[in-house]
């Protein structure tokens, strides 16, 4: 075949740079946009924050005489504006609801530093090694019992049986398993009490033997011994028959069960705080909820003046500043797009979920992504961006702004309800019930029915299960 040249059109979509850095900085949540800002600032010397408090960027001893006409255009077109948020320091209904997110309240006078406080937090091995340093015994011994020490894991249980911990330590020192008992029997004695236990029935059981000797403790260290499983089920009837006890002893029993620490090593714990920052914050003013841009995930940035005037006064690619001011540019617009189309999604949220945030999750209507999208014209994994991990603080707590999303119900008139809503009701259903007559799932299924909602006995347990509720029998009491 002959070689030719031939021209042809075609149509295909291509990401551009800044529309890629538009998508990146809307799936992030603001921790992690906050993060990738401040890799920009730091790899772009034409990009700074625009912070109130400093002076103006690219001046020289506080003076402004850098800034120029250039700089000037460029002010105008590339200062990070954050939507228009209102002041709530004179707003005594948003202060006044104790429900209302109010950021810190942490004392000004207070010099304490959180995390020292978080790193002065005894860990389960120091508070074991102090007891142990405090306890005569030999040497050897003592190894031993901070062998086993380290070998606890977090909730203070021994998991690994003392043979295989045996054969983990040289046999020329001549270790025998009696002596590892013994040491074992050191950390049981130790505080918390349960401690060193290899399973829940030896931790209760550690606990149990310090009480006061009488009829309840002697019939809950036979249960705790034989009839555990049992117990966890709440078969008292079961119980009842083979112990041989009567009701007031088993309930005395069972109540001083419950109220053993199955974790002892838990309190000792490190509690890992995450940080969440609201995007967004909803208040009812003038009989409206409105949702506003929370000034505290806002970054202000702007274009450096001293460079900016540098780059007016040389020709257009003469310096490879030039491409960083596109940079920042970008940068800067992205970041005012994404907070613009984060506000419109969530006043359109909350413009449909009004009935929420008056009277709470029993009035969560069916929300879904597509809905949204075909009000604001944006395509659904827009929306779907935009929601996930983007946090709204409201009267009633802070949720996700995915949280009021969700499938729903068909009633019988029809329409349709939330399965937040029918949670809410299963939640508020079993709170009002009877102790010693529970209800159950086809109980509550029908229940439903009468108000209007058809919901399948499944359906009902699926959902009691999504809110961590016991089934029938587990509820029982005595």
């Amino acid at each position: 075949m002959k070689p030719a040249l031939q021209l042809k059109l075609s149509q295909h979509l291509a990401l551009t740079p800044q529309l890629q850095q538009s998508i990146k900085l809307l799936q992030l949540s603001t921790v992690e946009m906050q993060q990738e800002i401040e890799r920009y600032l730091l790899e772009n010397p034409l990009l700074e924050r625009d912070d109130d408090d400093r002076s103006s960027g690219g001046t020289v001893g506080g003076t402004n005489e850098a800034a120029t006409d250039h700089e000037a255009t460029v002010g105008s077109e590339e200062r990070s504006e954050a939507p228009e948020v209102p002041s709530y320091a004179d707003d005594d209904r948003w202060e006044a609801d104790p429900g209302t997110f109010t950021g810190s309240a942490r004392d000004e006078d207070d010099d304490t530093d959180p995390q020292d406080i978080h790193g002065a937090a005894t860990s389960l091995r120091d508070h074991l090694c102090w007891q142990l340093a405090m306890t005569p015994m030999t040497e050897r011994d003592r190894s031993l019992v901070r062998f086993l020490i380290d070998a606890l894991d977090d909730d203070g249980y021994l998991a690994t049986p003392l043979t295989e911990l045996l054969e983990t330590l040289p046999e020329e020192i001549g270790i025998e398993l009696e002596e590892l008992d013994i040491a074992l029997k050191h950390i049981q004695n130790f505080d918390p009490t349960g401690v060193g236990a290899r399973h829940p029935a030896e931790c209760l059981r550690l606990q149990l033997h310090p009480k006061p000797a009488c009829e309840a403790r002697d019939l809950a260290l036979q249960i705790v011994d034989k009839h555990l499983e049992l117990l966890a089920n709440r078969d008292f009837a079961r119980i009842k028959r083979l112990c041989g006890c009567t009701d007031d002893t088993l309930r005395a029993a069972h109540s001083l069960i419950t109220s053993l620490d199955p974790r002892p090593g838990a309190q000792f714990a490190p509690i890992e705080t995450r940080y969440v920052i609201p995007d967004v914050i909803v208040k009812k003013l003038r009989n409206k909820w409105t949702a506003y841009i929370n000034p505290d995930a806002y970054p202000r940035l702007r274009i450096n003046r001293l460079y900016a005037d540098i780059l007016s006064r040389q020709r257009r690619g003469e310096s490879n500043l030039s491409g960083q001011l596109q940079e920042a540019r970008w940068l800067i617009k992205n970041v005012q797009q994404r907070f613009d189309t984060i506000l419109r999604v969530s006043q359109t949220i909350v413009d449909r979920q009004r009935q929420f945030f008056e009277h709470g999750e029993v009035a969560m209507r069916p929300l879904v992504l597509r809905e949204i999208a075909d009000i604001l014209g944006l395509h659904e994994s827009t929306i779907s961006r935009v929601t996930s991990q983007k946090f709204m603080a409201t009267p009633r707590g802070i949720f996700e702004l995915k949280y009021f999303f969700g499938s729903h119900v068909a009633t019988d008139t029809g329409g349709a309800c939330s399965a937040t809503a029918i949670r809410a009701l299963i939640k508020q259903l079993i709170g009002a019930e009877d102790a010693k007559k529970p209800l159950s799932d086809s109980q509550i299924s029908e229940i439903l029915g009468q108000q209007g909602i058809v919901v399948a006995r499944r359906t009902v347990a699926k959902y009691r299960e999504a809110l961590n509720i016991l089934p029938v029998n587990q509820r029982k009491s005595l």
